[in-house]
C-alpha cells in the first residue's frame, strides 16, 4: 500500500495537477486509489467537486499535522494513497512526509523554483533520520519545450542529494482545461501529448520506487 505525496514548500508549482493526473493514471491501470488533500486551500477537493459523473477514486480533505497517525486506518483498503501536500505549512508538510513511502517534488524549470526546493529537501532530510526507507525525487513540471532552462533544470538540481526523474511534464493548456471540469488529461484526450507525458511519469515513478525497494542496504 504505497503512499506517494506531492510536496513543495513553494506554491504554484503544479502539485495538485500532477497529483490528480497521476492518481487518475494509477486508477486507470486498475489500482484502487485513495486521495488525500492535505492542502488547506483544498484545490483537489475543488477539482473533485467540479466533476460530473462517477469519480475514479475518493478525495478527502485532511490538512492536519496528525496525518501520519491517521493515514494507516484510512488507506488500508487501497493499493495506492496519494497525498497532495500543502505549501508553507511546515507541520502538516512534515506529517505528510512521515506518512509517505515516497515524496515527489514538482519543480518548475526556473532558478527561483530550484532555490526554493531547499526547504522541502531539508524537511525530507529531517524525516529520513527516523525513516531510513523514505524515498524522494524531483519531477520537472511545466517545462517550456525547446528552452534552455527546460533542458538545464536537471543539472541545476544536481546540487541536491535527490535524483531527478527522467520523465518530464510540459506546460500545456490541456491541464488547466481538464482541471476546470474535474477531469484529467487522460480522460479527455488519452492519446494526447499531455496524457502521454503523464503515463511516462507514472512509469518513471513505478520504476524508481521498485528499484529503490530492491536496492540492497
Amino acid at each position: 500500500m504505497p503512499v506517494l505525496s506531492f510536496l513543495n514548500q513553494k506554491g504554484g508549482v503544479g502539485k495538485t495537477t500532477l497529483a490528480t493526473n497521476i492518481a487518475t493514471a494509477l486508477a486507470q491501470q486498475g489500482h484502487k486509489v485513495f486521495f488525500i488533500d492535505a492542502d488547506p486551500q483544498g484545490s483537489a477537493l475543488d477539482w473533485a467537486g467540479a466533476r460530473e459523473g462517477e469519480a475514479l477514486f475518493p478525495v478527502v480533505g485532511l490538512p492536519k499535522e496528525t496525518l501520519h497517525r491517521e493515514i494507516a486506518a484510512l488507506s488500508a483498503p487501497y493499493a495506492w494513497t496519494i497525498i497532495d501536500g500543502p505549501p508553507r505549512v511546515h507541520t502538516v508538510a512534515k506529517s505528510a512526509i512521515v506518512a509517505s513511502d515516497m515524496v515527489l517534488i514538482p519543480v518548475q524549470p526556473s532558478p527561483y523554483d530550484v532555490w526554493a526546493a531547499k526547504e522541502v529537501v531539508d524537511l525530507i532530510g529531517e524525516v529520513h533520520v527516523i525513516k531510513e526507507d523514505l524515498k524522494a525525487a524531483f519531477a520537472v513540471n511545466r517545462k517550456i519545450v525547446g528552452t534552455a532552462i527546460g533542458r538545464d533544470v536537471a543539472e541545476a538540481l544536481a546540487g541536491y542529494p535527490l535524483p531527478v526523474l527522467a520523465a518530464t511534464i510540459s506546460q500545456r493548456i490541456a491541464f488547466a482545461e481538464t482541471a476546470a471540469i474535474g477531469l484529467s488529461v487522460l480522460e479527455v484526450d488519452p492519446q494526447g501529448q499531455a496524457a502521454i507525458e503523464i503515463r511516462s511519469l507514472v512509469s518513471a515513478i513505478l520504476e524508481f520506487f521498485t528499484h529503490e525497494q530492491d536496492r540492497p542496504d
